[in-house]
């Protein structure tokens, strides 16, 4: 088959470098893809944006699977407009999206389907949202509705700081539109971890944990970040975790929807605090997730072409969906300034040693081709990924490849997969 990736990042370096794999894909094409996906698919100048533009092209190119990366093009109706035109799309619809694009909907939802999440409450008046902060007190949680790239929560440790995050995003509306709209909720204490599931709309089959680190600093210090890396399967995600979230989580939240009305297919992200009250949901996201992505893929076996297209088709056989033993670990080179800005054109050094490792591969998340050289041109650079048969191979291995490369201002945290570590020890 003929099949489409949308995206530029690191996320979708993976899957188009999965999806290369596959058996069943004949031609591959990366919209608007990158340099450093240039040798696996055809790259396609189109911006992630054009929704027309991609599925006009699509058409003509009897593109027979689109597999969408990023959330935007997911939360404005991509894949909606992408079946009417007759083609098979691994994304969620407008109205299933919403369950990322839209934070209120997704508590609302799993509230009323009695989901675990921490409490909340919603607010488009910042004082009735300071009102509520300062009744509750801190630590307590303040998230922009709607999308903000993966920057929209505050963990706020004082009440202050709460107050002062409703400011920011209702008054200075630092995340736009998205601030418009706040949910505030309970703090909770516990490890986080996510899930990520392949779902045709009744069947879920849930690839192994995942943990991110979202702080830019070693040892969870810092601000957030869209994250520093991550690692899979995670330790503390037991096989007993992993049954409850399953049947506690995934499957009740694919029911919820459905009966709203709501069919849900791609990929279900379950971000996950593990709680001495049991899992709760963080947040869901309605795709893969950067750069959990790049850490699960590598563990999955199987066609992921023909996964996808079954889930879009509903018709996912859990059969289809089979495991590596091991371990993979991805991590995060970020560019100087980053998170709160990035320095651009940072000449990168070392790319070709590291990727010569045996079972390493250098996704690139923001870079660009500069005179015939790799130079930095956003936030997060590269996702430096290694997999092996245990994590602390995979962890060694990873950041060995990491030693190869350098950039100047280069940002790295060195503690990628020690909570892993440390719950094995």
């Amino acid at each position: 088959m003929n099949v489409g990736v949308i995206g530029s990042g690191g996320r979708e370096h993976a899957l188009v470098w999965k999806l290369r794999q596959s058996p069943s894909v004949e031609k591959l094409y990366a919209v608007p893809g990158s340099a450093a996906m240039a040798d696996l698919a055809e790259c396609v100048p189109l911006p992630v944006s054009d929704l027309a533009g991609i599925t006009d092209y699509a058409v003509r190119q009897n593109i027979d699977l689109l597999v969408v990366g990023p959330e935007v093009p997911l939360t404005e109706g991509i894949a909606d407009l992408a079946e009417e035109k007759g083609i098979a799309v691994f994304g969620p619809s407008k109205a299933a999206a919403r369950l990322e694009g839209s934070k209120s909907f997704a508590k609302m939802l799993m509230k009323k389907y009695g989901i675990p999440t921490a409490d909340y409450e919603s607010f488009t008046d910042g004082a009735a949202a300071k009102a509520y902060i300062k009744e509750k007190g801190s630590p307590i949680v303040v998230k922009a509705d709607g999308l903000a790239a993966g920057k929209g929560v505050v963990v706020a440790m004082t009440t202050a700081e709460a107050l002062a995050a409703v400011d920011a995003m209702m008054e200075d509306k630092i995340f736009g539109d998205s601030g418009g709209r706040i949910v505030v909720e309970e703090y909770m204490s516990g490890e986080e971890a996510s899930i990520l599931a392949f779902v045709d709309g009744e069947t879920i089959v849930p690839m192994p944990a995942a943990q991110d680190h979202k702080r830019i600093f070693d040892g969870d210090k810092g601000p957030n970040t869209g994250g520093m890396g991550a690692y899979a399967p995670a330790p503390a995600v037991t096989e007993a975790i992993y049954e409850e979230v399953t049947e506690r989580i995934l499957k009740p939240t694919v029911a919820a929807l459905a009966a709203e009305g709501i069919l849900y297919r791609g990929c279900l992200y379950a971000g996950l605090m593990l709680t001495t009250e049991g899992v709760k949901v963080v947040e869901f996201n309605c795709r893969f997730g950067d750069p959990e992505t790049q850490a699960v893929l590598p563990l999955i076996d199987g066609d992921l072409a023909e996964i996808m297209y079954a889930c879009a088709k509903g018709k996912l056989d859990a059969a289809q969906v089979r495991r590596h033993d091991g371990a993979a670990c991805c991590v995060v080179m970020a560019a100087a300034g980053y998170p709160e800005s990035s320095h651009r054109g940072d000449v990168i050094n070392g790319l070709d040693k590291a990727a010569a490792r045996k079972d390493t591969v250098v996704f690139h998340s923001g870079t660009a081709v500069r005179d015939g050289a790799y130079v930095t041109s956003g936030g997060r650079v590269l996702g430096v990924t290694a997999l092996a048969g245990s994590l602390r191979e995979a962890v060694d291995k990873a950041y060995a490849a990491v030693g190869d490369i350098s950039f100047n201002g280069q940002q790295v945290r060195s503690d990628i997969g020690k909570k892993g570590l440390d719950h094995l020890q």
